[in-house]
């Protein structure tokens, strides 16, 4: 049996929670993927998560299975029609970024009621690349960020599968 999949803002996290959502962030598994690569600090962690009380544009979420923290999701630049996201999973847990994705697109497409998403993804990320393809996510153009080839990445919702 499925156990239910819960998101907490990350506005609401507990202190326990902050610190350990800074610790995957950090993970070298991570970071690497990130266009922020460096390790950050906790204090910058706490002023990011309060800077989130008064935005309008971003949105992060920790992703729980039951009583298990999964991952994280995140979406910027939102407008009324579309937003940016990010996704990464707790680096412990085992093939859970089908659940994280699955779980993005449905929020973004039923409870943000966007018309579209977009992703960017080193080129290298295979991983990341193939489920986002699993997903119908479709490339619209590359750029390059800090010498590496970044695929811009998009999906609307008309195209979603599920």
């Amino acid at each position: 049996m499925l156990e239910t999949v819960s998101l907490i803002n990350f506005i609401d996290l507990t202190q326990k929670e902050k610190e350990m959502v800074l610790s995957w962030r950090n993970h070298s598994e991570i970071k690497k993927w990130m266009h922020t690569s460096h390790d950050i600090s906790l204090e910058s962690h706490l002023n990011f998560i309060d800077t989130l009380k008064n935005s309008q544009q971003k949105l992060y979420l920790l992703v729980k299975q039951g009583s298990e923290p999964i991952g994280i999701i995140d979406f910027t630049d939102i407008t009324d029609t579309s937003a940016e996201i990010g996704i990464y999973k707790n680096p412990y847990a085992k093939k859970k970024g089908h659940l994280l994705l699955h779980t993005l697109i449905t929020y973004a497409f039923e409870t943000l009621d966007l018309d579209k998403i977009h992703a960017e993804v080193y080129k290298t990320n295979t991983r990341a690349l193939n489920l986002y393809e699993k997903y119908n996510f479709k490339k619209t153009k590359t750029k390059k960020i800090d010498n590496k080839e970044v695929l811009c990445l998009e999906l609307k919702n008309e195209n979603r599968y599920f």
